[in-house]
């Protein structure tokens, strides 16, 4: 029997192009099964036939599942159970809400309720051989130092939303470690292809992007605070490389991995890197970030400068990843995280090409 892949998190960016790679990576052979809420069936049954067609696909070995991960069962019709209880080999969880400005409720009954119902619905799977769970490398929180992949420690307090509910997904995810193979993957702050830079949104370093583009008419542009704190930016392609090989990576049963950056830079450097690609300007002063702060909590300011205030955490946070269980299972592949200022112009010229374009700006709230 062959492999049959089961992703939720379609037809979302770093979905589709895992799909591309676990294909590739496995010689086009298995069925993919995607999980599609209603309201997406168009956009989903598009990126379907351009996968198709890119990779020379048989349509019967892409199918779409209409379903939906806060209810039980994932509201997948009864046939269809049937189809993939017999089929299903290995299950791809993306499914989440990745806002920082998200509420509570929502975030709960996405990341967390709907990790437990996908949970349940793995754990049902006769044929499983492997259940990759995408999570965060923030589900630190607000712990600091060096943060361990083998590590999973209730920090006092979180950030944000996002980061509270994720790391209570992963906490249910861990424990299945004792019954099913399961691999996570906590990625840093996703951004765009390192030699294309193409992303599917502007948000993550994005933000300090928008907030040099709206202000380029000033003479001068200050630093935002000391911005002395290491900001782990990884690019598309190094997590969804990386993801491909560690699912079906024998030893990578049962192990967490950072996939995050070994050598980040800090704050100030990539405030810096960015405003000399995009302005050909060095900032001069220092605003102090309880300023910024100040500025952000101003509704009409913020969706103005592009920003959300709750990005502005991250440049004081002062936290390190170890990434070495992922560095030591990636050794022989080839796939290793690039320096952050070798996918700097693509990352440029793609948000110069783009911002201008309402569908890669997030709503800011």
């Amino acid at each position: 029997m062959g492999n049959g892949y089961f992703f939720t998190g379609f037809p979302g960016f770093i979905c589709n192009q895992l799909i591309r790679e676990v294909l590739k990576k496995n010689e086009l052979n298995g069925v993919i099964y995607v999980l599609v809420l209603q309201g997406m069936l168009d956009k989903a049954r598009k990126e379907r036939q351009a996968i198709i067609s890119e990779l020379g696909l048989k349509e019967e070995d892409f199918v779409i599942i209409e379903g939906d991960i806060t209810v039980p069962q994932l509201m997948i019709n009864a046939d269809d159970h049937v189809l993939l209880k017999e089929k299903v080999t290995h299950v791809f969880h993306l499914a989440a809400i990745y806002d920082l400005a998200v509420p509570r409720d929502v975030a709960f009954k996405i990341n967390v309720n709907g990790t437990e119902y996908v949970n349940n619905w793995v754990r049902g799977l006769p044929q499983l051989k492997r259940y990759i769970y995408f999570s965060t490398a923030y589900v630190v929180g607000k712990r600091e130092g060096t943060l361990y992949e083998t590590e999973l420690i209730c920090p006092t307090s979180f950030k944000n939303h996002y980061e509270e509910t994720k790391y209570e997904a992963e906490v249910l995810v861990d424990k299945l470690k004792e019954e099913i193979p399961v691999t996570i993957i906590r990625p840093g702050i996703v951004k765009g292809h390192s030699q294309t830079g193409e992303t599917i949104k502007f948000d993550g370093p994005y933000f300090m992007m928008n907030f040099l583009e709206r202000l380029k008419f000033l003479p001068l542009l200050p630093r935002l605070g000391k911005g002395a704190a290491y900001v782990n930016l990884v690019p598309i392609d190094y997590i969804i490389q990386a993801t491909a090989y560690l699912s079906f990576f024998e030893n990578g049963n049962g192990k967490t991995y950072h996939l995050t950056d070994p050598r980040p830079y800090r704050a100030a450097e990539i405030y810096s890197f960015l405003m000399m690609e995009m302005m050909n300007k060095k900032p001069k002063g220092t605003l102090p970030l309880s300023v910024g702060k100040w500025f952000l909590s101003i509704k009409p300011l913020r969706k103005y400068l592009g920003v959300e205030k709750e990005a502005l955490d991250y440049f004081t946070w002062m936290g390190h990843f170890d990434c070495t269980q992922a560095i030591n299972d990636l050794e022989g592949s080839g796939i290793e995280c690039p320096d952050f200022k070798v996918g700097l112009k693509p990352m440029t010229s793609f948000y110069l090409q783009q911002k201008d374009n309402p569908n890669y700006h997030i709503p800011i709230l």
